[in-house]
């Protein structure tokens, strides 16, 4: 195995680890919303939540799609929005 095919599943593998990383954002954050939802606690703003289901979705990002660290902290910065509406974190 030649260095380029090394460093392509390197490539490769760290792709894989960032998007797992950002689906587990995305399924905190629906769940979230839900339970959220179920108990009666207001959500924030529903633009934050489905603006930011809309930016995970989209092609259009802040940095080319390989890399999805502005899809993460987006998601988060939605999450940390709807905890904060909720009561449960400190503003």
């Amino acid at each position: 195995m030649d260095i380029t095919t090394r460093w392509i599943a390197v490539a490769v593998l760290l792709a894989a680890a960032v998007l797992a990383v950002a689906v587990a954002v995305f399924v905190r954050l629906v769940r979230a919303r839900r339970g959220l939802r179920q108990a009666g606690l207001p959500t924030g703003p529903r633009w934050v939540f489905w603006g930011a289901l809309a930016y995970f979705f989209l092609p259009a990002d802040l940095v080319p799609d390989p890399v999805y660290l502005d899809d993460i902290g987006v998601l988060l910065l939605a999450l940390r929005t709807m905890r904060r509406h909720s009561g449960s974190e400190p503003a």
